[in-house]
């Protein structure tokens, strides 16, 4: 493979395809609102619950939902509030996955790729969560690589070496895999210490961290990884 010609493009899912934030902010203010806490700024704790859910990718395997329900109750108990209904209430964020939008470069960027390539989504999901987003529905993908499958999440490489294992059963090595993710934290860790190529998603424009890898390439959206391939 040269630079310019992988074999199979794999993606992140959520932030990268789906807007995911837009997609749930409202859900969480309906969860804060049952929290008595409507006063709280959703984009910040939403954030909080995130990096919460990030650092539990780490630990054994256990269902995104589980992972979701603990770093809620632990997201509220941190702005002291009562975290009692924890569970109930992430129920509101699940509930919202099957009309998160698709950010506008999706569908012609998979109909670019697609038409000489295979392509791939790699998730830290559940599989019945996934199945109900507008990603599931309205695309064909020749690996569908999710926690649940894998056991395991980005970033320790679990859901990286299941990706790269499903590729070999197609007689594809990694180094013909281009993974695009907007996570610098579970992405960049996850796939470049395998020797993976990463175009990182910087759809928010925020700043690259010391504390991760390098990607090999730095992208505004995924169209920008289907110019940089070419057709």
């Amino acid at each position: 493979m040269t630079a310019l010609d992988p074999a199979l493009v794999a993606s992140d899912v959520f932030g990268t395809l789906l807007d995911v934030r837009a997609g749930s902010y409202a859900a969480f203010e309906r969860i804060l609102a049952r929290a008595n806490a409507a006063h709280v700024d959703v984009k910040a704790f939403w954030e909080a619950w995130e990096h919460a859910n990030i650092r539990r990718y780490r630990e054994p395997y256990r269902p995104y939902k589980a992972i979701c329900a603990d770093s809620l109750a632990e997201t509220l108990a941190a702005h002291g509030l009562d975290a009692d209904g924890a569970e109930r209430s992430i129920g509101e964020y699940f509930a919202a996955f099957a009309d998160m939008p698709l950010y506008p470069d999706v569908a012609r960027t998979f109909a670019r790729l697609g038409a000489k390539r295979r392509l791939a989504v790699v998730s830290n999901i559940d599989d019945d969560l996934f199945a109900v987003t507008r990603v599931a529905k309205e695309f064909d993908f020749a690996i569908v690589a999710t926690a649940e499958r894998a056991r395991g999440y980005k970033p320790d490489g679990a859901l990286f070496r299941h990706l790269i294992a499903q590729a070999a059963k197609l007689g594809i090595d990694s180094t013909a895999i281009l993974h695009m993710g907007q996570s610098q934290f579970t992405d960049l860790p996850g796939a470049k210490p395998l020797g993976l190529r990463v175009a990182w998603i910087n759809r928010r424009g925020v700043a690259l961290s010391p504390d991760v890898p390098a990607p090999d390439w730095i992208l505004p959206d995924i169209a920008g990884v289907a110019d940089l391939i070419g057709d």
